[in-house]
């Protein structure tokens, strides 16, 4: 990344008595007085060394592995690795350098820390903000390769335009793009924002993970006094072309390009305004950049755009979704393909295929029991209590069937001093991009009168057990419309959960609760 002019014109000259290499293989020109220049070559700081004429260049230093070690009031030492040309070998480099006067080497020592503490990480300036070319925390979490993937499949307009096109989550009419969608929809970020102007007006907010900027956009429409929307992807291209395209409200946006975990922003936010929000609410691990952006730039008790996240599970009975999964496998049980017996990896195929969490809509009629709820406080919550996440289940089904597996959904809270909303993908409310999530049990479980039993099991006697690893990275997008089950006239209808109950769960006056008290935990089991 190149360096700005001004930075090429921020250069830093002593005047040095004398600069001579310490002993090597190498012979050594003899000490003679030179020039010390702190300057930039391809975007990193470094210190060279010129003799009485600046084309002939004795040593040139990278500033981040630099050292100085003081020897005397006028006599200093800088210590800097180096390596040998196509070789792995690396080693250390020692320069002794003779001041004039003990002022200029106080003054060069204090030059030297101020580039090593503002440069040495070869910060490369952005249009509003730095980058730092430094390893950073997000390169040690996230594969190079998957990072990768990730800020391609952001960086892609029709991606961004899925996005866009749902309505539950911009809260703008199919339509006409004008008006709020049903009064249904339980929150959105539009509405979040528009109906909390007192949080946004005269703020600084920071959009993080921007994408096209829309958000960035509805901040400043709600009156923010500045915005900083922060895209790592090639997106941020796209968001400045439409925020250019809307000068208006674009005069007090600025399109920061770099991760969170990198870049510089020149003030602290007030509101931090985000759509961090994957499968199951934590696939793509965004929550943590979030946190990470809290922390980073945050004024304290700032506010969170969302604020608070929950993560809903429920047992379900889904005959006919169990028989397609169990389906897939049944082409390795051919014995006979072209000469070929497939039914060795029958049991790895059929593993494989129910490892795989399905991401559709379903009716909640399939639910057989009240979903439990695991919190997760943006405003609180430490980062790497988003690394592993334990929740203990326990159920209690009325209805005797079979459980097919675990029926997830998420919703969000926007804590708005004026208005609190929510956002759900619960099943039975308005279908998002995100659908429900549904891990299905290679095994099926029993239920009977809140009782497990089955095939060597007597009725309330020894509990029935199926465990399956789900990998959220490789799931199943069936993203099917949810279908109007046919009861058998020997079946009951599960009357436990319905449409309206999951709706509702989320009512207005649960938000105090949950921002004041810790999620409550539950023992594991289901009865």
């Amino acid at each position: 990344m190149e360096v700005s002019v001004a930075q090429k014109q921020k250069q830093t000259d002593f005047e040095l008595a004398s600069v001579s290499e310490l002993s090597s293989s190498s012979s050594t020109p003899p000490p003679s007085p030179v020039v010390a220049r702190f300057g930039f070559d391809s975007g990193a700081s470094v210190l060279r060394f010129h003799r009485d004429s600046e084309s002939n260049e004795a040593f040139h230093i990278d500033l981040r592995s630099a050292q100085l070690f003081r020897l005397s009031p006028v006599e200093t030492i800088c210590i800097c690795g180096t390596s040998e040309t196509n070789t792995e070998k690396s080693y250390s480099r020692g320069i002794t350098i003779q001041f004039r006067k003990e002022e200029e080497s106080r003054a060069f020592h204090c030059a030297f820390d101020q580039w090593k503490k503002e440069l040495v990480l070869q910060e490369s300036c952005l249009p509003n903000g730095i980058l730092s070319a430094s390893k950073s925390k997000f390169d040690d979490k996230i594969e190079a390769s998957s990072a990768k993937m990730y800020f391609h499949y952001y960086g892609q307009l029709l991606h961004q335009q899925n996005m866009l096109q749902d309505y539950v989550r911009t809260g703008l009419s199919p339509r006409f793009n004008l008006f709020f969608a049903s009064d249904l929809v339980v929150g959105t970020y539009y509405a979040a924002v528009i109906e909390n102007r007192a949080d946004f007006a005269g703020r600084v907010v920071v959009d993080v993970g921007a994408g096209s900027g829309i958000l960035s956009l509805f901040a400043a429409q709600a009156g923010a006094k500045h915005v900083y929307a922060v895209e790592a992807s090639e997106m941020a291209e796209y968001a400045r072309k439409l925020i250019a395209g809307n000068p208006s409200l674009g005069q007090r946006i600025t399109v920061v390009k770099g991760k969170v975990e990198e870049v510089e922003l020149p003030e602290k936010a007030d509101i931090l305004i985000s759509e961090p929000m994957g499968t199951l609410l934590v696939n793509e691990r965004m929550l943590e950049t979030y946190v990470i952006a809290r922390d980073r730039f945050l004024v304290p008790d700032g506010k969170m755009f969302p604020t608070i996240g929950r993560i809903h599970m429920a047992p379900f009975s889904d005959e006919y979704l169990f028989v397609e999964m169990a389906n897939k496998a049944l082409f390795w049980q051919q014995q006979n393909y072209y000469g070929v017996d497939l039914t060795p990896l029958y049991g790895s195929a059929f593993k494989g295929y129910f490892s795989q969490p399905v991401v559709d809509a379903f009716d909640p009629r399939v639910l057989v029991a009240p979903a439990i709820s695991h919190v997760i406080n943006f405003t609180s919550i430490k980062e790497e209590d988003l690394y592993e996440i334990d929740v203990p289940l326990k159920f209690k089904a009325a209805v005797g069937g079979r459980v097919h597996g675990l029926a997830c959904w998420f919703d969000v809270l926007f804590n708005g001093s004026t208005v609190q909303r929510w956002l759900t993908t619960a099943p039975g409310a308005p279908t998002t991009h995100w659908y429900q999530l549904r891990c299905v049990l290679p095994q099926p479980l029993y239920v009977m009168q809140a009782k497990m039993w089955g095939p060597g099991a007597e009725q309330g006697g020894i509990l029935q057990a199926s465990s399956c690893k789900f990998d959220l990275k490789e799931p199943y997008y069936r993203m099917s419309q949810p279908q109007a089950y046919p009861v058998a006239q020997d079946q009951p209808t599960h009357h436990l959960v319905n449409t309206q109950d999951i709706q509702t769960q989320s009512l207005d006056e649960e938000v105090s609760e949950f921002l004041q008290q810790p999620p409550q935990k539950s023992d594991a089991g289901l009865d």
